[in-house]
């Protein structure tokens, strides 16, 4: 159970970024913090005033969690990221990444330029960024065409050499003119280097040069001048504040980092989707005494990228590790492509694995109790079920719920959980298409074929096209499908697979007549599942979840248009007795549960439209229930 008051206590006195969470560990709202401990703290204050929209917001926190930063502007980076991500209920949307510009360097040309970018692209620019200051980047740019006379012009180099007649930057001192060869590609590169070199971040030179530049204008009394040399070298200072969070690359990779103590070890492992840090995970380990950090870091990344269905390019660790190249091997058959482990020695790269290190570290120091409570809660529940069906290895469940009032508006919910959590990215409605009535066996029937033929058509697309598994589009297949019910619903589903030549596991998630979990229907018959155990509470919780988001779907579509329109099925109802259901009963439910005798007591209807009704919503809902219905066992 998470307890805020203990937790707020852990909070640090560092930078970063807040996660607030619901009781269905939806995130809903993130922010960023100069102070983590004065900030979050401030949410759980009597005192608080923090507006409507937040103060509603806290009262549905259930949990929170943090992530460190070195900078708050590395918070704010960080911030955009996750929201554009996650897109919490309580935030502002972000609309695109005008906030965040670059520095771009076309080192792709042969005779490149410095320029302002808003956004990273896959050429062969080097980007810088982002930052903050969009005034802080262009006079940044300014400065470094000053000192080192590079071009700005559109020209073709050297294509367009001696074309046209140099412009007003040389005759001002500001380029060399390589479009008239006055400066050869050589000496030309040579003030790009030290231009890139400052933009790695050697900013001594330049700094010490505008300081040496105002002091003299000031003494000379040119004040304006000085003023001029100050801003730049507050520009200068902006841009120096290096960013980790945001990777120049625009690639995939993840950064793990282990911090341990002499029995346990927590890994940290950042994800970096398209250039950008979009989440992390942290992983509880038992380990034993003595075990090296580099064993440790090997035996986890074996583990971990076992199940995951996304490998990416590289993967940054803090140390070499065991058995390295034999485990880029394994990760490159599984991924299709080649994979990199590195360990950086200094820049950004470095810094971001070390970043890595102190989350992990903290998380170690704080939170080791509570984690090994979530791995029994999660990973443990699901090896318990998959200890209790005999299959051995389990990552990701998918479970399926029908929806209905008596066969109308029928919908179909798919839930997702990878390693005992809920994956709400992967989640999916089905509205149901083919199937006419209350039929829950042919609805759901629909909504696997539908899953699964979408899902080998993205994988026959994928390998017709050379390219690698999306991480959570239809082509991922789980490891074990929960059905919402017993026999009748587990042969729908083994039915479905065997038409389209698929051999997973299929589970049924039995209910007493209470409504209530009691047991598993697996191969043919029910087995006894300990209802203390956290595989059984894992169960209960699959099942709540997919009933609630198959109800929440429905909801969404019943309104007073859809039920009038359903009204407009039932012979011997007009307009006119439309209108009169429609203002007794102000929705389908309550006209679904009346009685003849009270259908008849309406204005305008008797007792030949009233059993009309009634037979309208009752009569396929006895079909439904017939104990007839029965399907042979398939394996």
């Amino acid at each position: 159970m998470f307890d805020i008051e203990e937790e707020l206590k852990k909070l640090p006195s560092r930078p970063g970024v807040y996660i607030m969470h619901d009781k269905n560990d939806t995130i809903i709202y993130v922010g960023k913090a100069i102070s983590l401990k004065n900030r979050v703290r401030q949410y759980f204050q009597s005192s608080r005033n923090l507006g409507i929209k937040k103060e509603q917001m806290v009262e549905q926190i259930a949990r929170f969690e943090y992530i460190i930063t070195d900078s708050e502007l590395e918070a704010l980076v960080l911030e955009c990221n996750l929201i554009k991500e996650h897109r919490p209920k309580y935030n502002t949307m972000l609309k695109d990444d005008k906030t965040y510009p670059f520095i771009k360097v076309t080192v792709g040309e042969e005779f490149p330029r410095v320029l302002f970018a808003r956004r990273m692209k896959k050429d062969k620019s080097k980007y810088y960024g982002p930052y903050t200051s969009s005034g802080a980047v262009k006079d940044v740019i300014e400065l470094t065409r000053k000192l080192y006379r590079l071009r700005s012009c559109a020209r073709v180099l050297p294509r367009d050499i001696g074309k046209e007649r140099p412009c007003l930057y040389y005759h001002i001192k500001q380029c060399d003119a390589p479009c008239q060869g006055y400066i050869s590609k050589e000496a030309y590169r040579e003030q790009v280097n030290q231009v890139l070199d400052f933009l790695n971040g050697n900013h001594k030179v330049i700094l010490k040069e505008l300081e040496e530049k105002m002091y003299k204008a000031s003494e000379e009394m040119n004040f304006e001048e000085a003023a001029q040399y100050r801003d730049l070298m507050q520009s200068v200072e902006k841009i120096s504040e290096r960013q980790k969070i945001t990777d120049q690359h625009g690639d995939d990779r993840d950064v793990a980092a282990i911090a341990a103590d002499q029995e346990d070890a927590v890994a940290q492992v950042f994800f970096i989707r398209d250039g950008k840090l979009i989440g992390r995970d942290h992983f509880y380990m038992k380990i034993a005494q003595g075990d090296s950090r580099s064993s440790i870091l090997s035996s986890f990344l074996k583990q971990f990228y076992a199940g995951t269905p996304f490998i990416p390019r590289e993967i940054m660790v803090q140390e070499e590790i065991e058995d390295q190249e034999l485990i880029e091997e394994w990760l490159e058959k599984r991924r299709g492509r080649k994979v990199k482990i590195l360990v950086p020695k200094k820049g950004t790269k470095e810094k971001l694995v070390e970043l890595a290190y102190q989350n992990a570290q903290m998380v170690l120091r704080q939170d080791k109790e509570k984690i090994k409570r979530e791995e029994g809660r999660t990973i443990g529940a699901v090896k318990e079920i998959a200890d209790l069906l005999g299959i051995k290895d389990i990552y990701r469940m998918e479970a399926y719920d029908i929806s209905n009032i008596s066969g109308f508006q029928s919908v179909g919910s798919m839930v997702v959980y990878e390693k005992g959590k809920p994956k709400r990215s992967d989640y999916r409605k089905f509205r149901i298409k083919w199937v006419k009535g209350p039929n829950d066996y042919a609805s759901m029937e629909e909504v696997l074929t539908r899953r699964f033929v979408h899902g080998l058509d993205e994988q026959e697309a994928r390998e017709k096209e050379n390219l690698e598994q999306d991480y959570g589009s239809f082509n991922r297949f789980p490891d074990l499908i929960l059905m919402d019910g017993g026999r009748g619903q587990v042969n729908i589903a083994l039915d479905v697979l065997q038409k389209l030549n698929l051999k997973i596991p299929v589970c049924g998630m039995v209910k007493d007549d209470h409504h209530r979990t009691r047991g598993l229907y697996f191969n043919n018959q029910e087995i006894s599942i300990d209802k203390d155990s956290e595989g059984f509470k894992l169960i209960t919780r699959v099942q709540d979840e997919a009933h609630r988001f198959a109800i929440e779907y429905h909801r969404s579509l019943r309104s007073k248009g859809q039920v009038h329109s359903l009204l407009e099925d039932i012979p011997g109802v007009g307009p006119a007795r439309r209108k009169a259901l429609m203002k007794h009963y102000k929705g389908l439910e309550g006209i679904r549960d009346a009685t003849v005798e009270e259908l008849s007591q309406i204005e305008s209807m008797n007792e030949r439209a009233a059993r009309q009704v009634y037979d309208f919503f009752h009569k396929e809902k006895e079909e439904k229930e017939d104990p007839a219905v029965e399907l042979p066992d398939t394996m």
